[in-house]
C-alpha cells in the first residue's frame, strides 16, 4: 500500500482507479473528490464490523482490478482503511491530506484564474443575493438590520470572518447594504488565525479572494493555549476568540463586531439551554460588551435560515471548511464519530421539523413573546422575581 498526493491521484488514469470516500454521507453530499463513491462503513467506528462480512464490501467494490484510492477528511483515518482493504486483496492507495487537500488545490486553481473571470464570479455571487435569493437572504437580512436597529450612521463594523459559509455570506450581505443602503458606515473584514493548519488557512484566504472580500488578518496562539485544556476546550476557545476579536476591532477604530450566527443557531441555543442547563435564554440580535467599553456585538443574519445559506453556497459552487479548528476534526460535524451537544440538538430539531414545520417558529417565539404571568420566576440585573411575590395581591386587586 502506498500513499499518494492529490496531484498524483489526478495523474492516474480514471479507468484504472476508483476513489472511495469513507466520510459520512452528509459530508460526502457537501463535497467530495469528483467521481468518488461513498462507503462510510470503512470509517474507523464502523469498519471492524463491516469487514467481518467481506461479501458486503465486494458488492460495493466488485472490480478488484482497479486501484482503490481511499479518501477521508484530513488523511488521518484513511490509512487504516487502506491497510484493511489491502489485506482483502485490493490494490490500494491512501490519499494524503484527504478531501481537505483536494479542496485547497481546487480553490487555488480557481483563484489563479484571470482577473476578469474572478470579477464575473464575484458578480454572480452578489447578484444571487439580491435576485435569486432575495426573499430568503436579502429581505430577512435587511429586516433584522431594521427591526433590531443593528447599523447606525457612522458605525465602523468589524465583520468577523471565520472562513465558514455563515461569516462569508454575512460579509457579502454587509457589502451590499453598504453599497446600496441609505446609512453611511464603514466595514473592516477582520480575520483571526488562531493557529490553523496550512490547508485550512489557505482555504479561508482563497475563498475570501473568490468572493471579493479583502481580509484584515491578525494572528493569535489560541489553539496552542487551548491544547492543554482537557475539559470544555471549545468553550474556552470561543471566549478567547471573542476577546481577541473585540480587542483588535477596537484597535482598528471599530465600535461594533458582527458575527455570523443565524436563525438556526438561535433556536438551537434556546433548546440547548432548556435541555442541558435548565434555563430559558437565547442569543440576542445585539448586545453591549461588558469588557470593552463602547463596543457592541451585532448578529445581522439573525433571521436567515441555514438551509438558505447552504443553497446560496451550492448555487455559487462555493466550498468551505465547516470547522477549521484542529481539535474538532474528529467530531461528527467534520466527518468524525463524535457529535457535539449542538449537533445533537440540530438533529432533534430536524426530526421535529419533519413532523411539523411550524415547530421551529414556535421555538423562536417562546423567547420573543414571554407571558411573565405564567412563569414560576425570572431575574433581571440581579433582582429575582417569584410568582408568589404578588400572588395574593393580584387576587385582591
Amino acid at each position: 500500500m502506498r500513499t499518494i498526493t492529490i496531484e498524483e491521484l489526478e495523474r492516474m488514469p480514471g479507468e484504472n482507479r476508483i476513489v472511495v470516500d469513507i466520510r459520512t454521507e452528509e459530508m460526502f453530499r457537501k463535497g467530495t473528490y469528483p467521481g468518488a463513491v461513498c462507503i462510510p462503513q470503512l470509517a474507523p467506528e464502523l469498519r471492524e464490523e463491516f469487514l467481518e462480512e467481506p461479501e458486503r464490501l465486494r458488492q460495493l467494490l466488485p472490480d478488484v482490478h482497479k486501484t482503490v484510492c481511499v479518501l477521508c477528511h484530513t488523511g488521518s483515518s484513511s490509512r487504516e482503511a487502506a491497510l484493511d482493504l489491502e489485506e482483502l486483496g485490493y490494490a490500494v492507495c491512501d490519499v494524503e491530506g484527504g478531501y481537505r487537500a483536494y479542496l485547497r488545490r481546487s480553490l487555488e486553481m480557481k483563484t489563479s484564474a484571470t482577473e476578469e473571470l474572478l470579477r464575473e464570479r464575484i458578480a454572480k455571487a452578489e447578484r444571487s443575493i439580491i435576485k435569486k435569493y432575495r426573499k430568503q437572504l436579502w429581505t430577512r437580512f435587511t429586516r433584522a438590520v431594521t427591526d433590531y436597529q443593528l447599523i447606525q450612521e457612522g458605525d465602523r463594523i468589524a465583520v468577523c470572518i471565520s472562513g465558514g459559509k455563515d461569516s462569508m455570506l454575512m460579509a457579502k450581505l454587509l457589502q451590499e447594504i453598504q453599497r446600496h443602503g441609505k446609512i453611511p458606515f464603514e466595514l473592516v473584514f477582520l480575520c483571526m488565525n488562531p493557529g490553523y493548519n496550512a490547508d485550512n488557512w489557505a482555504i479561508v484566504q482563497n475563498n475570501a479572494k473568490l468572493l471579493g472580500i479583502e481580509l484584515t488578518v491578525f494572528n493569535s496562539d489560541i489553539f496552542d493555549i487551548v491544547a492543554a485544556e482537557e475539559h470544555h476546550p471549545c468553550y474556552l476557545c470561543a471566549r478567547m476568540r471573542r476577546g481577541f476579536l473585540y480587542a483588535n476591532a477596537k484597535k482598528l477604530g471599530c465600535n461594533k463586531i458582527a458575527l455570523g450566527h443565524h436563525y438556526d443557531d438561535v433556536i438551537e441555543t434556546i433548546l440547548m439551554g432548556i435541555l442541558y442547563s435548565g434555563k430559558t435564554e437565547t442569543m440576542l440580535p445585539k448586545l453591549h460588551s461588558q469588557n470593552f467599553e463602547g463596543m457592541e456585538l451585532i448578529r445581522p443574519m439573525y433571521l436567515i435560515r441555514e438551509a438558505d445559506i447552504c443553497a446560496w453556497r451550492d448555487y455559487n459552487d462555493l466550498h468551505f471548511i465547516q470547522c477549521a479548528c484542529r481539535f474538532t476534526e474528529h467530531c461528527a460535524t467534520c466527518g468524525g464519530a463524535h457529535a457535539s451537544k449542538r449537533e445533537e440538538v440540530k438533529r432533534l430539531i430536524a426530526s421535529l421539523r419533519a413532523q411539523d414545520p411550524v415547530i421551529e417558529q414556535n421555538i423562536f417565539n417562546c423567547v420573543r413573546d414571554i407571558n411573565l404571568r405564567t412563569v414560576l420566576g425570572y431575574h433581571k440585573d440581579g433582582v429575582a422575581y417569584h410568582f408568589l411575590d404578588d400572588y395574593d395581591r393580584e387576587m385582591n386587586n
